[in-house]
């Protein structure tokens, strides 16, 4: 699979204010140890995401270059109980300032741990960033870790409650061991991107200009208008 495989890092950043120009940029987001820096990494067909034994180490902003200033944004995690208030604190400022406010994000993908799907922190982000209109991928990984049947079953119940708490969102299994679901979630990210530049994305990518992979229905929604009061970062994932 050569799509993403481009991706190069590009810059830590800590503050809005560093962020780099950008036409289009596709954010994952997740519970601290759900496997997100793997599916990046899977995703992109290297080891630009550090994979770390200790949960909750990514407290930057990291942007990985696609070419064509677009990036992908691995977000800081969340709900990882260990870290102290006052270091969480700033990195949830952080988190929600991008999520609500920057602009060229094209949509965020959810990572979450087949096993643990749809936490209470999970819903509080579904939720909470449902106003902004776009759309949003769920990445249930470590597919590899449940029989078949058991997998699908979760993958049906996710299915049903995200209609409910957030329907411009799909959801598949993946997994970043297996490489199973990467040219699912692989369309779906590139559709976003092609959606809001059609056509420069894929020829960045090695792709045919006139190709149109199915993209995800979120952006087949209208978009509501966001909530009066909502200020970047506030409250949004306070544990």
């Amino acid at each position: 699979m050569s799509l993403f495989r481009s991706a190069c890092f590009f810059k830590s950043v800590a503050s809005l204010a560093d962020a780099p120009a950008s036409v289009g940029e596709i954010a994952f987001v997740g519970r601290s140890n759900t496997g997100k820096s793997s599916a990046i990494n899977a995703l992109t067909g290297s080891q630009l995401a550090f994979v770390s034994k200790t949960p909750g180490r990514t407290r930057l902003i990291n942007y990985y270059a696609l070419g064509g200033e677009r990036f992908f944004v691995d977000l800081p995690g969340y709900g990882y109980a260990r870290v102290p208030e006052a270091t969480r604190a700033p990195w949830e400022r952080l988190l929600g300032g991008y999520l609500q406010t920057r602009a060229p994000l094209c949509g965020l993908t959810v990572v979450m741990d087949v096993r643990q799907a749809l936490t209470e922190l999970d819903q509080r982000m579904l939720g909470w960033f449902r106003p902004t209109g776009k759309p949003v991928h769920v990445l249930l990984t470590k597919a590899d870790k449940l029989s078949r049947e058991a997998a699908q079953k979760i993958l049906r119940r996710v299915e049903a409650e995200l209609a409910v708490l957030a329907p411009n969102a799909s959801v598949q299994l993946f997994s970043s061991l297996k490489r199973s679901g990467l040219e699912q979630a692989a369309a779906v990210l590139l559709g976003w991107l092609d959606a809001r530049a059609p056509g420069a994305l894929g020829v960045a990518l090695g792709r045919e200009p006139n190709e149109n992979p199915r993209q995800d229905r979120g952006w087949r929604n209208k978009s509501p208008r966001a909530k009066r009061g909502n200020q970047p970062g506030a409250k949004c994932l306070k544990v």
